[in-house]
């Protein structure tokens, strides 16, 4: 069965990387959630997608100059419930003892860099809560998961691929790079469907994901090519298209 994982949560249902949406996700019957580490200017772990404020909060500017607890006072857009930015730390105690994956991504700072010494607290707080067994550290970083492995080679890794990479580096030079560093290979869906026969040819099913279709047909596709995971903004939907796939005989 092809795992489905909540993307920032569910960022089509919910407001993403909040509280509120992880605990509505862990009620749903998926397998797992992504979600995204920055640092604040604080050294605090907190869940944000990106390196600035503006987008999905009521404040501005860079996630690291957060100081103290002003995380805490940060609130998401859209949010029903009073959702500020949470920590790293607020979202392993949601879903310790559920049995979820965790795709844990590994962002960079305002400037595109990594942040000196995340991978090592992130692991650290994953074993401080016994989910290195339920745990992804991911990156679109060959470094950064390449840190990973050296300083915590039991939690497993993923790499993120996407089609900037693959013109940069080329299609299969980039997937065999990422290949060495990751236990599973997560592509962008234009760029696996682009290269389908090259990736799966190296790539086997068991260790490759895709990432995000959202509409119906679009899972139902990707769903059915027997890849290990589908990352998804609508895991609701995706749910509805893997049980009508169980209803399909089988060639």
């Amino acid at each position: 069965m092809t795992f489905i994982i909540g993307h920032r949560g569910a960022r089509n249902l919910w407001p993403e990387n909040s509280i509120s949406g992880f605990r509505n996700l862990l009620g749903m019957p998926v397998e797992g959630v992504e979600f995204d580490l920055h640092l604040d200017g604080a050294g605090e772990i907190v869940v944000i997608h990106d390196a600035t404020l503006d987008r999905t909060t009521d404040s501005t500017g860079p996630v690291g100059t957060l100081a103290g607890d002003e995380h805490a006072h940060v609130h998401l857009k859209g949010s029903e419930h009073g959702d500020t930015i949470p920590t790293f730390a607020d979202v392993l105690a949601i879903f310790a003892g559920s049995g979820f994956e965790l795709h844990v991504e590994l962002k960079t700072d305002a400037q595109g860099v990594p942040y000196p010494g995340l991978e090592a607290k992130a692991a650290a707080l994953i074993d401080r809560f016994g989910l290195a067994q339920h745990s992804f550290l991911t990156s679109f970083s060959v470094p950064v998961l390449q840190t990973v492995r050296d300083i915590a080679p039991h939690i497993r890794t993923l790499s993120s691929y996407h089609g900037p990479a693959a013109e940069k580096e080329g299609v299969l030079a980039g997937l065999l790079t990422r290949l060495a560093v990751a236990d599973v290979v997560a592509v962008e869906k234009k760029l696996l469907a682009d290269y389908w026969d090259l990736i799966t040819a190296n790539v086997p099913l068991e260790r490759l994901g895709v990432w995000v279709p959202n509409q119906q047909g679009d899972l139902e596709t990707w769903l059915g090519r027997g890849l290990r995971q589908v990352t998804t903004d609508n895991p609701d939907i995706a749910l509805v298209a893997r049980e009508a796939l169980s209803h399909v005989p089988a060639n």
